[in-house]
């Protein structure tokens, strides 16, 4: 991990950066981190600078400034691969875990977690549930090396939508977790950190 010292992490849509330390303090020592949150989301204080998809993408590409390996949950995944297909020549490496969105992962067997999602956060933003954007023709325009990061018992962004970003990636590396649901990164964080530092170098 030596050539890549700058790490951008993008969490799901509770919006909380700090999903990620426990990864990130299992990563070998030495990197920047930064670790982007969601006003409004989850449990985070509600901002009147965002007020939609575009304000967070606004927000994680601030923290993009010099080369940088992003590193993104679920809905994040949706932030990353735009910041990536924007600024090429600054985001060096990918790491997609459970993406779920930035295709229709329904076809691929997706079970819709917005309802029970609204149960536990019932102040989201409507904005914040709406389909994301179709982002399958930057796909192919993705040119840095890829982790793709599933879980197996993961209803939300099955394994199918995995091996479809996969197959549409140029340079894109897939590896299935046993017994990973979408929380994976949280459940298995050892087991996370090795792929992501293997990735890195």
């Amino acid at each position: 991990m030596r050539e890549t010292s700058h790490l951008l992490f993008l969490p799901g849509i509770t919006g909380d950066g700090a999903f990620w330390r426990p990864v990130a303090e299992l990563l070998p020592t030495g990197s920047v981190n930064t670790f982007v949150s969601y006003p409004g989301l989850g449990r985070q204080p509600a901002s009147a600078d965002v007020n939609g998809p575009d304000d967070l993408l606004a927000r994680a590409a601030q923290a993009l400034t010099r080369p940088t390996a992003v590193v993104a949950q679920s809905m994040g995944g949706v932030l990353a691969i735009q910041l990536a297909a924007r600024h090429p020549e600054l985001v060096t490496h990918l790491v997609l875990v459970a993406t779920s969105g930035g295709f229709d992962v329904r076809r691929h067997g997706a079970t819709d977690w917005r309802p029970g999602f609204l149960q536990s956060f019932p102040a989201t933003p409507a904005w914040a549930l709406a389909p994301p954007p179709d982002l399958t023709d930057e796909l192919a325009r993705l040119r840095m090396p890829v982790l793709l990061i599933w879980g197996d018992e993961d209803a939300i962004s099955p394994v199918a939508a995995g091996e479809y970003l996969a197959s549409r990636l140029p340079n894109a590396t897939l590896h299935v977790v046993p017994g990973g649901t979408h929380s994976l990164a949280l459940e298995q964080p050892e087991r996370v950190a090795a792929l992501i530092a293997a990735h890195l170098r």
